[in-house]
């Protein structure tokens, strides 16, 4: 059985996401597992994901998806890079092949980029546009530019984040290989296309109350209808309560604040009213809002720069179909996978549940109870998509 692996978010899936299972079907037939790799309930902007993971799972699997097992949050919530390396490592030790969207939708192209910038002359290149003050994506592109290497791939979302699972690639050493398919329609738009809608105006929509059964799969529809919204904004107070309450060595010890970010960041918390004003406040031409708001969200998940490098020593898996419990068994001969709920003697299980019960703070309307995530169980689709 050949074992092709999606890193996701699905924040929420739509019909491009459906579209992409689709392809995988229609290219390998029904001896192919799809195996999706998938967000817990935090994302990677620095988020809660606006629904549960098990909700978001279930679509997954009603979309097409034979296994959907959870990146760890400590990958989830890392820079690209982090994001990238983790999921890779993770489906690189069983899975045939890593099929990503990308703007430009050649291979080719992102791996040749990826080895340039893994290359000893591309860290220095770097490091000399860094002390110019630039932000890193910008010293990043620039470095490429004066060593004549290609940097127009750089410059979109999906092409940057593929550039990223290149590079997890060779150096991770996986025998995975690269099956890209060209990305449709914008990934930031914020008004919603029906056949290449971006998860950020389906998020819009959501708040806003505006339907999204035109721009999701039939069978996501209903199970996004009946599941709780979750919103950052639900959980501002409690965020804010955690910031002006850390010590100083807690904001020391936080994840991306080199350089002394992490003392502004203690700084604007003591003084600022909201979290916009503290991001604002923060953020500069250096640092990109996007690391602030995971900055700030490791802050309250109370997750350490210690913690974020340690590498996850299991997987959760969320769901599976029949024809995904061959892909389950093949990914057990590589790793240790545990089923979502399930109670283990390692230390990451503490930082799990802690993150669990927090998500429930996010919720929009009545704060969800918590202890909630040792009695989530399994999903299991008995009916082949």
């Amino acid at each position: 059985m050949k074992l092709v692996g999606i890193i996701c978010e699905y924040n929420p899936l739509h019909n491009g996401h459906a579209r992409q299972m689709r392809f995988l079907r229609e290219r390998y037939g029904e001896d192919c597992a799809i195996v999706c790799l998938m967000s817990g309930n935090f994302v990677q902007r620095g988020q809660p994901a606006i629904f549960h993971k098990m909700v978001r799972a279930q679509t997954a699997l009603s979309a097409g998806a034979d296994l959907v097992l959870e990146l760890p949050v400590n990958y989830a919530l890392n820079s690209a890079e982090g994001f990238a390396y983790g999921g890779v490592s993770i489906l690189g030790s069983f899975c045939d092949e890593l099929c990503f969207g990308s703007e430009s939708g050649d291979a080719d192209r992102l791996m040749e980029t990826a080895r340039a910038l893994r290359s000893p002359a591309f860290s220095e290149a770097l490091r000399a546009q860094l002390d110019l003050g630039l932000s890193f994506p910008a010293a990043r592109q620039r470095a490429l530019e004066t060593m004549n290497a290609d940097a127009s791939l750089l410059s979109a979302p999906n092409d940057i984040l593929g550039v990223e699972y290149c590079k997890a690639i060779l150096s991770t050493g996986t025998a995975m290989g690269p099956l890209v398919i060209t990305r449709k329609g914008g990934y930031h738009d914020e008004l919603p296309d029906r056949e290449n809608p971006s998860a950020t105006s389906l998020r819009r929509c959501i708040l806003n109350g505006t339907d999204i059964a035109p721009y999701v799969p039939e069978s996501a529809a209903p199970l996004f209808a009946e599941a709780t919204v979750h919103t950052l904004e639900a959980g501002e107070r409690a965020i804010l309560a955690r910031l002006r309450t850390m010590k100083d060595e807690e904001f020391e010890a936080l994840p991306f604040g080199s350089e002394g970010l992490w003392r502004k960041l203690m700084h604007e918390s003591r003084r600022c009213a909201t979290l916009e004003e503290i991001a604002s406040s923060v953020k500069s031409r250096r640092y990109t809002r996007t690391r602030i708001d995971r900055m700030i969200l490791c802050a309250f998940l109370c997750l350490t720069r210690a913690d974020m490098e340690t590498p996850a020593p299991y997987t959760r898996v969320l769901g599976f179909t029949d024809r995904g419990r061959a892909a389950l068994r093949q990914a057990k001969k590589h790793g240790v996978f545990y089923n979502v709920g399930e109670k283990t003697e390692d230390p990451f299980w503490t930082v799990e549940q802690r993150c669990s019960d927090l998500y429930g703070l996010f919720a929009a309307g009545t704060p969800e109870r918590a202890g909630a995530e040792p009695f989530c169980r399994i999903l299991h689709n008995k009916t082949e998509t």
